[in-house]
């Protein structure tokens, strides 16, 4: 790929379309700012089908409608570009907005520029043109991302060269994929940022990214709050597992672990019971263990501290 195709793509679709050799209604009849300038068509509408191609997959009725609105009043200002399939029927390329707008505003014609590509070059035209142009929602921005390196064979590192993004970029949007459904659905809805995303990324399994993802939008968490609460998470494991080892090693230099009474795993349950969290009690043979209390947010451990608290008071009462 040549050095000037790669600027193209990095400059998005409308570099593209000042290449007259791929635009069939291009008029070489003058040149003004070293641009081509180029002809418009007008198409029937009923001669265009929609790009299959385009990675966005919502538009607001309310968007549309207002769009809608403007066009009756002022006409489309930016033309539509589609390819053409033959037998006078012609594919978008990009403007499905805009084309929509069009059929609910009544129209029968719309201003067109005409492209000659092949599935690929389509493909990636429409991609890299909604990328750069239009608002998508950080989902569809990383699904435009992984369609260009799956179906036309891309790495990260030239998807990056071609849309002038940086590598870490690319992998951040791409790392949005892999979380569940449900908080894909969440950044398309627009109940959390890509910020919050991003934190979810590393917030451990399934289920905890799901957990923390309902109490970001019930409680209206910041992004900060997101990460500090990840960070405490860690630490406690951290230390937990830094005690159980330490613990582990100190039973197997006496060749003891000590089987907890019935007494003490009755204890265990009540407390755990009480608290409304998880409970663990270790010991070796000489007495010594300790006694672990889990909670996965501030707020439970607010609940577990005031349980406590209480049953200080109700003792020295």
């Amino acid at each position: 790929m040549t050095l000037n195709k790669k600027r193209a793509l990095g400059r998005g679709l409308s570099a593209l379309l000042e290449n007259s050799s791929t635009d069939i209604t291009t008029k070489n009849i003058g040149v003004a700012g070293g641009q081509t300038v180029g002809s418009i068509s007008s198409l029937l509408i009923s001669q265009i089908e929609a790009n299959p191609f385009n990675p966005r997959t919502n538009f607001e009725d309310e968007a549309l409608r207002e769009l809608s609105d403007s066009i009756k009043e002022h006409g489309i200002i930016q033309p539509l570009t589609v390819r053409k399939l033959g037998r006078d029927k012609y594919q978008l390329i990009s403007g499905e907005r805009r084309f929509r707008a069009s059929q609910l505003a009544g129209l029968e014609e719309v201003p067109c520029y005409i492209r000659i590509a092949n599935d690929q070059n389509m493909l990636e035209m429409a991609l890299v043109e909604n990328i750069q142009r239009e608002d998508l929602n950080a989902v569809e921005v990383a699904l435009s991302y992984q369609r260009l390196i799956d179906e036309c064979n891309l790495t990260q590192e030239q998807l990056s060269q071609k849309l002038g993004k940086s590598r870490s970029n690319i992998t951040n949007f791409l790392r949005l994929l892999k979380l569940p459904a449900a908080i894909q659905v969440g950044i398309r809805e627009g109940l959390i940022t890509m910020g919050h995303a991003r934190a979810l990324v590393n917030a451990g399994d399934e289920d905890r990214q799901v957990e923390l993802f309902k109490q970001i939008v019930s409680d209206e968490l910041s992004v900060r709050d997101v990460e500090a609460l990840i960070k405490e998470q860690r630490e406690p494991a951290k230390s937990e597992k830094s005690s159980d080892n330490e613990l582990t090693e100190t039973s197997e230099k006496n060749n003891t672990s000590a089987e907890l009474s019935v007494a003490v795993v009755e204890f265990r349950n009540k407390l755990a019971d009480n608290l409304a969290s998880k409970v663990a009690i270790t010991a070796d043979n000489k007495g010594r263990g300790k006694i672990v209390i889990t909670f996965d947010s501030q707020e439970q451990l607010d609940r577990i501290i005031e349980a406590i608290g209480n049953s200080a008071a109700t003792v020295n009462a």
